[in-house]
């Protein structure tokens, strides 16, 4: 679940069972929460639950102290970061943290995007490509691509999924993980906790039937 914004939100997710919760700290992102805040989500959650950090073109060591400060297990990086910068972060925050490498797919993506990264990342998120946004666009792009793309890291599929369709996402894409996101919100960085279960028993679902 990413765009974690409370503690509250946070506990009743893990109560849901997700594996996951994203903190984001793009300031231009209705959802950006503060040092501060992370650190008190981070505090809350329970062994084997990991908190991701969401970044969008920052620093390197501007990551790197923040993923020190609220013990981050996961950097998930939706810029432009090359290999080189996913590689640095690797180096300044590892062992304890992963790189996550997020791709906005369209009608235009290439398996050539992905290759230099397949050294230096732990796997690969991919939301939909809608021009002038970073991710968060609560639409869904077209599943078929991610089979013609023969990715060969860890795939976490995002970009509008909801109760609606995640079985069939699930089903058709099988990823390593999903990232639902505005699907069980009441409003940017609320979350609807009885659409967060739903949602979560529709994972578990389609996970059965697999």
């Amino acid at each position: 679940m990413c765009g974690t914004t409370t503690v509250h939100d946070a506990s009743e997710a893990v109560l849901a069972g997700v594996d996951a919760l994203g903190c984001i700290f793009a300031e231009k992102s209705p959802r950006c929460v503060s040092v501060a805040r992370a650190k008190e989500i981070a505090a809350c959650l329970p062994p084997f639950v990991d908190l991701v950090g969401v970044f969008v073109d920052h620093d390197e060591l501007e990551v790197a102290a923040i993923v020190r400060e609220v013990g981050l297990s996961h950097v998930q990086l939706h810029g432009s970061e090359s290999p080189d910068f996913c590689r640095r972060i690797s180096c300044a925050v590892m062992p304890q943290c992963k790189v996550i490498k997020a791709f906005r797919l369209g009608s235009k993506s290439r398996k050539e995007d992905f290759d230099g990264y397949n050294a230096v990342v732990s796997g690969f998120l991919l939301d939909t490509y809608v021009e002038g946004q970073k991710g968060g666009t609560g639409e869904i792009f077209d599943w078929t691509l991610v089979e013609k793309l023969k990715l060969q890291r860890p795939v976490i599929l995002a970009g509008g999924l909801r109760l609606e369709n995640v079985v069939e996402a699930i089903r058709m894409v099988r990823p390593f993980a999903v990232d639902v996101n505005s699907g069980i919100e009441t409003s940017p960085g609320i979350k609807d906790h009885k659409k967060l279960r739903g949602f979560i028993r529709q994972v578990h679902h389609a996970d059965g039937g697999l």
